[in-house]
Parts: structure tokens; sequence; C-alpha cells
């Protein structure tokens, strides 16, 4: 493996590891390299995304490394947290958005069981987009947070209240993820719709 595409792997490896990061042991058994070359390219990655003046960096925390966006442009990310839309919510953000709307109050173990992936993501997501919010704590073991939605999430769907909420044709509410998740989807776009008409008369 040449240099220049080991920094290319290791690059896409921390993209993939997220807030997890990895440390150089881990960098170095995944590449099959020394450690002192994982090191090295890991150290170059990083100087190379400071002077070519890139979006993100490589930072070190705990241990671990891993990519990271800019102190200085936090900024524009705010503004994209607080502008929720269909096209800043990703499929993993509205899932889980529907499993809380139509399941509340519910736990991230709850959710990550109905998923069967992570949700720790998707959650902060949505609580930095102001849509769902802590409303209390379950009884149960370690007294896990419970998510419910928020009054922001009923002005961003245009509901009146949670009782306007779609309902699945289907009786088993625990099978319609997908059902749900079309259901928010379709409300999101019929009330981004209507705020385009008011914007234009």
């Amino acid at each position: 493996m040449d240099y220049k595409s080991l920094k290319s792997i290791i690059e896409g490896l921390l993209f993939l590891a997220g807030e997890e990061g990895l440390s150089v042991r881990q960098i170095a058994d995944i590449t099959e390299q020394r450690p002192d070359l994982a090191a090295e390219a890991l150290e170059e990655l990083r100087s190379d995304l400071a002077n070519q003046h890139r979006g993100l960096q490589v930072v070190q925390i705990a241990g671990n490394f891993r990519l990271a966006t800019l102190p200085e442009h936090a900024h524009y990310f705010e503004r994209l947290a607080y502008s929720p839309s269909r096209a800043s919510l990703s499929q993993a953000a509205l899932e889980t958005l529907s499993i809380v709307a139509y399941r509340q109050p519910i736990t991230r173990v709850e959710i990550e069981e109905i998923r069967g992936v992570k949700a720790e993501r998707a959650l902060q997501t949505l609580v930095n987009k102001d849509l769902i919010q802590e409303v209390g704590r379950a009884e149960a073991i370690g007294r896990p947070i419970l998510y419910g939605t928020t009054k922001s999430f009923l002005e961003t769907f245009g509901l009146a209240s949670l009782k306007e909420l779609p309902e699945p044709s289907a009786s088993d509410v625990s099978d319609n993820l997908e059902e749900e998740t079309q259901l928010l989807f379709n409300k999101l776009d019929a009330q981004q719709m209507t705020l385009d008409e008011v914007e234009q008369s």
C-alpha cells in the first residue's frame, strides 16, 4: 500500500468511526501497517487538512482520533440545525422522529430496538433542531431519558396537536415504522408547500 492511499484510507476510517473515533493501534490493525507508520500518516493527514484550509480537522479526544468540524464555522452549523426541513432531515433522523412522535414517551434503547441500529446521533440531531426533548425519566435501571416531541415539532408539521398525526392503516403500530415515516414525510412536504405558497403570495 502506498503512503497516499494509506492517508486516504485513514480519512475514510475516521469518517466511518464517527464520534467514537479510532486509536492509532486500531488504525494500524485495520490497515495492517506498523503503528509508527499509521501514526505518521495520521499526523500528515491532520496537517494536510489544516494546510489546505479544509472544512474538517483531525482531533484527539480521550486517546482516540476523529474528524471534527472547525469551531469558526459553528454559526453556519447552528443555522442548519435550527432550520428543520425534509432536506435537512436524514432518513435515520426521520425514522427516529416518527418513532418518538407515535410512541412517546420513549427511551433511546426502545427506539434502537425498533430501528435495529444505534439512535444516539439521530436523537442528538432532533434535539438540536428542537423537534424532540427530554420529557422525563423511565422507571428502569439507570433511569433512562424519555423523549417526546416539542411545540416546534407541531409547528414544523402544521399540527394543532398530536391527535392530528396521520394514522397508520394497520392496527399493529409496532410493525408500521416505514408507513409512519412516509406519513411524516408527506405531512412535512404538505406543510412546506403551504409555506412556499404563502411566501409567493
